[in-house]
């Protein structure tokens, strides 16, 4: 369990690092139809090179969520990951200049402390493989994805970053509980399907709430599509429990380090280039530090 934790943390800095980068090249890619998703933006999107260097770090990132999924119970691993936040949040005060403030140390600290209390009340991996719908459950899952970035696309500013950033969370939750379920490269596995379609899904639309709208209003939807699901999943059908008479403290933990991430979504946008002259302030919901991928 002590490997699984340390994997999960490091994935956490991976994902929160690439968040910085993803976010500033995100915004500075050519702007496409005016759509809320916008598939060739990713296309425009990599040709920089702080979004490769972002997906390196994502990479890497996956990798040590894979291990630590198969350590860890669901719901861990994805506080983990949310507290990514934090991390983005650290980063941007260090490379970008971006000041936090008292309350946001205050929630770095919040989140730090809700995952220590997570790591010492969690118990073993659950081994249940699920009913065998599951896995067509999480495909299926995966197609509402696209379906939420279609029509979120056509919603006005506000709530089409809340759409898009609550559908790339499901997109990643699924993504979670299809790596608990994978036991190989199997074809007729739906869930392969379902990890690649949602992973997929989920960065494309991700990429374009980090480009147009409130992104900070498409992190914490993020942040809670991500998170609650598949930590349910895992209690319900995959058999994660935690250390006998520590039910009340795993709760406490995830309850606190979720709510210290979402407190930190304002590190979901990138910094805008301020004005010459330095006399007016970035829009509301546009200050703040970089974020993308949790």
């Amino acid at each position: 369990m002590l490997l699984g934790m340390i994997c999960a943390l490091a994935s956490s800095v991976c994902f929160g690092a690439a968040s910085v980068l993803q976010a500033v090249a995100a915004r500075a890619a050519p702007p496409g139809t005016g759509s809320g998703v916008d598939v060739a933006l990713l296309w425009r999107a990599v040709r920089q090179w702080r979004y490769l260097a972002g997906l390196g770090l994502d990479g890497l990132g996956f990798v040590l969520q894979i291990v630590a999924l198969r350590t860890l119970p669901i719901y861990v691993v994805g506080a983990a990951l949310a507290a990514s936040l934090a991390v983005t949040a650290v980063l941007s005060s260090r490379v970008l200049r971006v000041r936090l403030s008292r309350v946001e140390w205050t929630a770095v600290a919040v989140v730090c402390a809700g995952l220590a209390l997570l790591a010492l009340a969690s118990g073993p991996e659950g081994h249940r493989a699920g009913p065998d719908a599951l896995g067509w459950g999480l495909l299926a899952t995966a197609f509402g994805v696209l379906l939420v970035g279609a029509a979120g696309g056509r919603l006005p500013q506000r709530p089409r970053a809340l759409v898009l950033g609550l559908g790339a969370g499901v997109g990643f939750g699924v993504v979670e509980v299809a790596v608990r379920l994978i036991d190989g490269p199997d074809p007729t596995d739906p869930a392969l399907y379902a990890l690649l379609l949602g992973g997929g899904s989920a960065f494309v639309l991700l990429t374009s709430a980090l480009q147009r709208g409130a992104v900070t209003t498409a992190t914490a939807g993020m942040v809670i599509g991500e998170t609650i699901g598949p930590a349910l999943v895992g209690v319900a059908w995959l058999g994660d429990r935690t250390r006998d008479g520590w039910t009340w403290a795993a709760l406490l933990g995830f309850a606190v380090a979720l709510a210290g991430s979402l407190t930190l979504a304002r590190f979901g946008e990138a910094p805008e280039p301020a004005p010459e002259g330095g006399g007016a302030e970035a829009p509301e919901g546009e200050r703040g530090g970089g974020s993308g991928r949790t």
